[in-house]
């Protein structure tokens, strides 16, 4: 999701030179930034990423090229792993023939599936629920094996819930087709959908609803940046959690929009969705230590506020035909 504070213009200021490769099937032109290389094109075309390679001297690549919606990869898992999995083989092979030994992978906290305890470590068990993080474990394992045998350095950073928005920047969620809780609640409270539907009340949880930790966008950007830094500088990987270590229900994260809006908007209830686990709270401390990396931007109030910001605006309206 580039943007004016995404990891693309963060890298900016730094004076890298930045390309942004998209094939906007989800993404959108207008969120690259002016100094940053345009290329469209898919990961899993061989013969434009060769063009690519062979054009620019590429040092390091972040990936972030891959479907995202747990829901669907449950109805359509071959989309997911054509496209997450074999998009990145495509990727890899070209990065090994032109010898891009340094990958930053947008992973996911859905590697884990239902969590050993809460907060999760790295270290805990990976038995993914669904096709998409499943996809994402897949990548990740075989990022240990182009390790091995190529000797491609890779940080793999386990997303839990990204959310908010940066609006003054014109940077934020832009689905047509939108999935996450936190814009769908907003977009009830603006009246462009209905109904708000809440997927299950008997989860293991306090509230009976499930539980996750959601980490602002900014956060994320600056933790993407520090992987690059660490890759170049001392050679470091594996797999790092980008969470908070707190985690908000599904009811809590309606209450909160409500609140933010000052809307009330109605909510039907339905069963959960398959593949959903109770509960996902990352530990950070190991991004923490190693990066130096702190979340500043993602208490549930910032979030919420940015995005509502955000969603009202006239670029996200365009965007998404509203």
């Amino acid at each position: 999701m580039p943007g004016s504070n995404s990891p693309e213009t963060e890298l900016l200021r730094k004076n890298y030179d930045v390309i942004v490769y998209d094939d906007l099937s989800e993404g959108h032109r207008e969120f690259v930034p002016d100094d940053a290389v345009f290329i469209q094109g898919n990961t899993r075309d061989a013969a434009q990423l060769e063009r690519v390679f062979n054009r620019y001297p590429v040092d390091t690549v972040i990936h972030f090229a891959g479907f995202i919606s747990m829901g669907e990869s449950m109805r359509n898992p071959a989309r997911y792993f054509h496209n997450n999995v074999g998009g990145t083989l495509v990727l890899l092979e070209n990065m090994v023939r032109h010898g891009v030994l340094k990958i930053v992978f947008s992973s996911s906290a859905g590697v884990y599936g239902n969590p050993e305890r809460i907060p999760i470590e790295e270290g805990d068990r990976t038995v993914p629920t669904n096709p998409y993080g499943e996809s994402k474990l897949m990548i990740e394992n075989c990022l240990k094996w182009y390790d091995i045998c190529h000797g491609m350095k890779s940080i793999s950073i386990r997303y839990f819930n990204a959310a908010g928005a940066v609006p003054e920047a014109g940077l934020g969620e832009a689905h047509r087709d939108e999935s996450h809780i936190i814009p769908l609640a907003i977009l009830t409270a603006l009246g462009r959908r209905k109904v708000f539907t809440l997927f299950g009340t008997d989860y293991d949880t306090h509230d009976g609803t499930c539980v996750r930790d959601y980490i602002h966008v900014l956060d994320l950007a600056k933790a993407h940046v520090r992987a690059i830094e660490e890759l170049q500088n001392s050679g470091i990987g594996g797999a790092f959690n980008a969470g908070t270590g707190h985690g908000y229900s599904n009811r809590e994260i309606i209450d909160m929009v409500k609140n933010v809006t000052g809307i009330d908007f109605p909510v039907e209830t339905v069963l959960r969705r398959p593949g959903d686990t109770d509960i996902m709270v990352a530990s950070s401390q190991k991004i923490m230590d190693i990066f130096g990396w702190q979340p500043g931007y993602s208490s549930l109030e910032n979030m919420v506020w940015t995005a509502y910001d955000w969603h009202k605006s006239e670029l996200y309206g365009r965007l998404t035909d509203c």
